[in-house]
């Protein structure tokens, strides 16, 4: 199979919405109407820094997600690409989608002079990490939320 990655367009709502809310049941954080609405907001919004990409595979059939936007590295004296979200459809796992997706941000971050793609995943997310150890270096840098 050969995937393929693409911007997700304005009027594919609902198959993103396919692919973002299966993204929220895996992290057992569900999707709701508000929240959906909110996030494609900001997708099709041109003023906003949130761009979602698709892999697809040979049918033209979405089957990965990803979203990322563009950040500052003040102490490099640079810009990076963060990866908020990558999701792929339960039956498309280990189709290279995950793969395919990382590589064309990779991609787009050279083209644009940015400094690294850089993204958190959950400890237990061990399919993911073996795709991500493949391709990406771990970090030594450790997590932090605080919350307001």
């Amino acid at each position: 199979m050969t995937v393929t990655v693409r911007s997700v367009e304005d009027n594919e709502f609902f198959t993103w919405l396919d692919l973002y809310a299966g993204y929220g049941e895996f992290y057992e954080q569900p999707l709701t109407d508000e929240k959906a609405l909110l996030v494609w907001s900001w997708i099709t919004d041109a003023d906003n820094e949130l761009e979602a990409y698709f892999a697809v595979n040979d049918d033209g059939t979405p089957i990965g997600l990803a979203h990322v936007r563009e950040f500052v590295r003040p102490l490099d004296g640079s810009r990076g690409l963060y990866l908020d979200d990558l999701f792929v459809a339960k039956d498309a796992r280990g189709d290279g989608a995950g793969t395919a997706l990382l590589e064309a941000l990779r991609d787009r971050a050279r083209e644009q002079g940015l400094s690294v793609v850089r993204w958190i995943t959950a400890k237990d997310n061990e399919t993911a990490r073996r795709v991500y150890d493949r391709v990406a270096e771990k970090t030594k840098w450790v997590t932090y939320d605080l919350v307001p």
